[in-house]
């Protein structure tokens, strides 16, 4: 799929997805078990959980790039990521990251272990912090619309298609509670929540949502 982008640090994919990675391995260092963030967010209709995600990707690569859109955006990286780099456990092509993989290159987890239960507000502060840098490039121009936006990030990130994508799912949550869930988590979690100043421009991104 072409789509234009504009010349910014990340373009859109890279830009979009590292926050909602870095907030995964927040999770996780606060103590939530990577199989039960996975879950969630599988559970909501991503094709892969972020934690093996960030493992498939690379834990250097993912370190290299919240490192540089970190600095531009001021967005923390977590210590645990560092510690995982710094001993040479880099994920799935080192045999060890966040999870540890066997020779098929399979995460390793306890034989016939149970599933995780479904958990809604993990996927909510996984997916919200999400939208939240959706809409944060729809505002700066880094694509043109939102229907550019959501087709990006379905495309190219596998975003769960039958949701509308990103803004097409905000769209379904309404702006409203959307904003309550948003003060809510900010409150929680950090300024990365805090609602960008997009939301109030309802033509911005209601308007064009495919």
């Amino acid at each position: 799929l072409p789509l234009d982008v504009a010349s910014r640090p990340g373009f859109l994919v890279n830009r979009v997805l590292m926050p909602y990675l870095l907030e995964a391995v927040r999770m996780v260092e606060e103590g939530i078990a990577p199989t039960r963030v996975d879950a969630a967010a599988r559970d909501f209709g991503m094709p892969i959980g972020p934690i093996e995600l960030a493992d498939t990707v690379g834990l250097d690569i993912c370190l290299a790039v919240a490192e540089r859109l970190g600095a531009t955006f001021k967005i923390d990286v977590p210590a645990s990521l560092r510690t995982h780099v710094a001993h040479k456990r880099l994920g799935k092509k080192s045999g060890e990251g966040f999870y540890k993989y066997n020779a098929r290159g399979r995460p390793s987890r306890p034989w016939r272990s149970p599933a995780p239960a479904p958990a809604p507000a993990l996927a909510e502060r996984l997916i919200l912090r999400l939208l939240n840098e959706a809409m944060a490039c729809l505002r700066e121009g880094v694509v043109q619309d939102a229907a550019a936006v959501d087709l990006g990030l379905v495309y190219g990130t596998g975003f769960a298609p039958f949701r509308g994508g990103p803004l097409g799912y905000a769209h379904a949550l309404g702006e409203q509670p959307l904003h309550h869930s948003l003060y809510r988590l900010a409150a929680l979690h950090g300024v990365g929540f805090n609602p960008d100043p997009g939301w109030a421009q309802l033509s911005l991104w209601q308007g064009s949502v495919a």
